[in-house]
Order: structure tokens, then C-alpha cells, then sequence
């Protein structure tokens, strides 16, 4: 197939154009590098011996979509694009509502005007809010989100739906991620935040590298095992094949589908950090803080559907994705930047 990536330089986009590449796949990516590196397609050419074919676009920018995806004959787009800190989110909403939302519904326009209507859509499992059920499946109703970002995921959704209420022909599926961590095990891509890390894994490593002093861990009262709050930590690289998985879907003139992809077991933050030292050896000093507003104490995924509908499941440990993550750090301790 030939696909559209727009945010294909990004952290999980990159590693998913592996992937795609590796299942002998055709990728064009788009990417404005607000908050990503074109560096990563050139380690991503390395990786599978294919060059990748890169346009600097804003998908906000219609006139460019219209002439890239008029020159080509897609058969499917997958969406990354978008502005993604949850923090940053808070203190610049308009942004965050323009670039992600705006930037969906020019991107549906450019796409079915040339009648590619099949994508598959970066979705978030903080669409769920404060989850109603543990493990969360996709019957799990949509909870009040509790940021800009957030709300962002569930708008487009919503957009996505009502686009194939009044136009059945398209095909679109929604994944939902829960806590995507690692890196691929060359070493040659992983995760490259600007600034202060906003995910538990960067920071870690950077703590690990001697770029942080500590990591806090926000909210040690939790009803947890150990009173810090559990996610769903899923290897970056589980989570690319995912969207090869996905693709089968879309070839089955799926409709509209949701999938959950997740490991489905749950994590402490200080879990993770105790598997982070005993796989690399590596101290990693910590202080406790007090909660963070709007953070949920538990949160991991049911995805038996993405198994049984997709033939796709999380293949990596806890072990492996701290592994990895390190493994990218200590070789680029500044990310792609020299």
C-alpha cells in the first residue's frame, strides 16, 4: 500500500515508518518539525535501507495537502500529527485547539476530495477520563478530560465519527494508546522532547544520563500497591506494528472501528523506576511530591479486541522497553541534536 504519514519525524511516527517499511509498504511523510527532528528518516533509511519520502508540510495548510495527495494515489493515511505536552496544553489551549483540530479537519478535506477515505487515527486513552472499568475496554465510556490535549483526541474522534455517519464509504480506525515507552533496539531512534521531559521514561533517562538531578513522582497516596499511580507502559515498537496490524482493517472495509492498544498490565511510577535500575544498573534518585491535578490513579488497557480482530499483541516486557529507552539515551544524550 502507499501511505501518508503526517507527523511521521515524530517520536512513535518514525518508528511505525519502520515498520510500515519493513512490511514492504510505500511511505510519503509530512511533518512541519514543530516538536520533531527530520534526522529521525534519515536513522529510519539506515535502519531498513529505504530512503523515505519527506515533505515539509503544516497540515493546517490545505493548498499543500491538496497538491501532494493530488499527485499521488494513496491508499491510506496514518495521523501523528500534532502538538502532544499535556502541560504546554493547559497555558496555550488555542494552540493546542487549532494545530491538532483545524490541522484533522484540513487534512479530511485534502483527503477525500481525491477520494482516499481510509485513515488511521493517533488516538489517546485520556479519552477515557477517570476510567468507569479496569482494564478499560473499548465499552468503556468516555470520561471528562482533563486537559486541552485531551480534549483534543476526543474532539477529532468525535469529528471522524459524524465524517463517517455522513459518508459511510469512509474507513477509519481509532487507536487508542495507553503509555507508549522505548526505543527501537539499534539505538538509532527514540524519543527526543524539547525541553523539560513531560513523560515518565524521558525524564528517567535523563535523570539516568546526569541531565536532572532526580525525578519526581507526583502523589505516593494512591490506592496502589505501593501508593504511586499505574499506567500502561507499551513498547514503542509493539505499538508501530500496531498500525501495520491495523492496515488489516482498513482492507476489510472496516468502517469505523476503535482498538485499545495496550499490554494490558499495569505499572507503578516506582515500578518502572526499579526496572529501569535492576535492566541497566543505573541509580535513579526520586523525591515524592504531592498529586497532580487531574492525574487518575489507575489506568491500563483490555485489548483483546486489537488481538482478536487486528492478530496483534504486545510482545515486549517492562524489562525490554527499559532496556531500550537507555540504550537510545546513552548513545544520543541529546536526542538528534549534536
Amino acid at each position: 500500500m502507499k501511505i501518508l504519514v503526517t507527523g511521521g519525524t515524530g517520536y512513535i511516527g518514525s518508528h511505525t515508518v519502520v515498520e510500515l517499511q519493513n512490511a514492504g509498504h510505500d511511505v510519503v511523510v509530512v511533518d512541519n518539525l514543530s516538536n520533531s527532528n527530520e534526522i529521525s528518516l534519515k536513522r529510519v533509511a539506515k535502519i531498513t535501507g529505504k530512503d523515505v519520502e519527506f515533505h515539509r508540510i503544516d497540515i493546517r495548510d490545505f493548498d499543500s495537502l491538496d497538491e501532494l495527495i493530488g499527485k499521488n494515489h494513496f491508499d491510506c493515511c496514518i495521523h501523528f500529527a500534532g502538538l502532544k505536552a499535556v502541560g504546554e496544553s493547559v497555558s496555550k489551549p488555542l494552540d493546542y485547539y487549532d494545530n491538532n483540530i483545524c490541522g484533522t479537519v484540513a487534512l479530511l478535506r485534502a483527503l477525500n476530495k481525491h477520494n482516499c477515505k481510509n485513515i488511521i487515527f493517533s488516538s489517546s486513552a485520556c479519552v477515557y477520563g477517570n476510567p468507569e472499568i479496569i482494564p478499560i475496554s473499548e465499552q468503556c465510556p468516555k470520561g471528562a478530560c482533563t486537559n486541552p490535549y485531551g480534549q483534543t483526541k476526543h474532539f477529532i474522534e468525535e469529528i471522524m465519527t459524524d465524517l463517517h455517519k455522513s459518508d459511510p464509504d469512509w474507513n477509519i480506525v481509532l487507536l487508542r494508546y495507553f503509555n507508549p515507552i522505548g526505543a527501537h533496539q539499534s539505538g538509532m531512534i527514540g524519543e527526543d522532547p524539547n525541553g523539560v521531559p513531560n513523560n515518565l521514561m524521558p525524564y528517567i533517562t535523563q535523570v539516568a544520563i546526569g541531565k536532572r538531578a532526580e525525578l519526581s513522582v507526583f502523589g505516593n497516596d494512591y490506592d496502589t500497591h505501593d501508593g504511586t499511580g499505574v499506567r500502561d507502559y507499551i513498547h514503542v515498537v509493539d505499538l508501530a506494528r500496531g498500525h501495520v496490524c491495523a492496515l488489516r482493517a482498513i482492507t476489510d472495509k472496516c468502517g469505523l472501528e476503535i482498538f485499545n492498544l495496550g499490554t494490558g498490565h499495569g505499572y507503578s511510577v516506582l515500578d518502572v523506576v526499579h526496572a529501569f535500575e535492576n535492566a541497566n544498573g543505573v541509580k535513579i534518585p526520586y523525591s515524592l511530591k504531592p498529586r497532580r491535578a487531574g492525574d487518575v490513579p489507575v489506568c491500563y488497557a483490555d485489548s483483546s479486541k486489537a488481538q482478536r480482530v487486528l492478530g496483534w499483541h504486545a510482545e515486549f516486557n517492562l524489562e525490554d522497553m527499559c532496556r531500550d529507552s537507555w540504550n537510545w539515551q546513552k548513545n544520543n544524550p541529546n536526542g538528534y541534536s549534536k
